[in-house]
């Protein structure tokens, strides 16, 4: 059984399948080197649904703003100059929030009240959402279907390749979404190590509705839904709380425990992205590179290997984290800096 990572990329039209694996493989290393961390890189692979959704993915080398295609937010490392913020008050009042949209919003029965006004909301803010839940796109073979059909069946034709594999899966925003559908009761199987969403919308009333609605779960008083069957060891669920697409970032008292005794694990990180001067604190490259996402993974990557094989990875990681700085020092000061 070899370790695998794989990932689902959220909202929005992206960059070639190939340049958004290469872009979110960079993040994930750049986190694991803050920590202090260089380890063998495991099987890395994403699955990549926005061409189901979009004609052709948005260039990276365009440099016209007014085409279509132009992309604006590319990887960049971390900014330097990027200081995290203190939101005690905005935790407090997202906590409130949160109780408050599930009585306006969600009955009992996880029926939708105000249907018009969340519709309205799906319509303006989550495009890609509404068409995954109520439209038809057409497939590889040019034959009109449900789109959260297609969508969801890369997802499993991707995860059947390594079912026998020790699987660590990134979903990010709406792709977060996908990867709750099909493990829950499209793979239930499956078995996953560890599952990590991040700027997660799963704590929405609207989709916490048309989960129990597609999986016909009866109305229970606490309201709560149920963690993937697969899931082992972890649910880990990553949020910052500026990211407005996971306002409803606490998961832990919207999902049961699986029968692993599983369930989400609520984590506030900061999202340091930043480009041109920009802060999106939505971004996935500044979720994966965040030092909780990187210390996830460093754990999944060495939980089956030997204490003298630990001890000599963090003896290899101090040398070579000090090394590093050494050769930084020494640019420095031929710089004059």
């Amino acid at each position: 059984m070899s370790k695998i990572l794989i990932g689902i990329h959220g909202l929005g039209n992206k960059p070639s399948k190939r340049i958004l694996r290469r872009w979110w493989y960079k993040a994930i290393r750049e986190g694991l080197l803050g920590i202090g961390k260089v380890l063998p890189f495991p099987k890395f692979e994403i699955i990549y649904w926005a061409d189901v959704l979009n004609e052709k993915p948005l260039d990276h080398k365009c440099k016209d703003r007014n085409d279509p295609y132009y992309l604006q937010e590319k990887y960049t490392p971390a900014p330097k100059s990027f200081r995290a913020k203190s939101h005690t008050i905005r935790k407090t009042v997202l906590e409130m929030l949160e109780k408050q949209m599930d009585k306006l919003f969600l009955n009992s029965d996880f029926s939708v009240n105000l249907s018009f006004v969340s519709d309205l909301l799906i319509h303006k803010y989550f495009r890609e959402l509404e068409i995954y839940y109520t439209e038809d796109c057409v497939d590889k073979n040019n034959k009109s279907r449900p789109a959260k059909d297609i969508i969801r069946e890369k997802m499993e034709s991707l995860l059947s390749k390594h079912k026998d594999d020790d699987i660590f899966f990134i979903g990010h925003s709406m792709g977060s979404i996908i990867a709750y559908d099909v493990l829950t009761y499209r793979m239930p199987k499956i078995k996953i190590d560890t599952f990590v969403t991040m700027g997660s919308p799963l704590g929405l009333p609207v989709i916490k509705s048309k989960i129990a609605v597609e999986q016909k779960i009866k109305p229970n008083k606490n309201q709560k839904l149920i963690s993937p069957p697969g899931i082992k060891k972890n649910w880990f669920n990553f949020s910052d709380l500026e990211d407005k697409v996971a306002m409803n970032y606490n998961l832990s008292d919207d999902y049961y425990e699986n029968s692993h005794g599983v369930k989400p694990i609520d984590k506030i990180v900061y999202n340091n992205y930043q480009i041109e001067n920009e802060h999106n604190p939505h971004k996935s490259y500044g979720y994966l590179r965040t030092p909780e996402f990187a210390a996830a993974l460093y754990d999944f990557l060495t939980k089956d290997k030997s204490q003298f094989m630990i001890y000599l990875l963090n003896a290899f990681n101090y040398l070579f984290k000090n090394l590093f700085r050494a050769i930084n020092s020494v640019k420095n000061l031929i710089s004059g800096n």
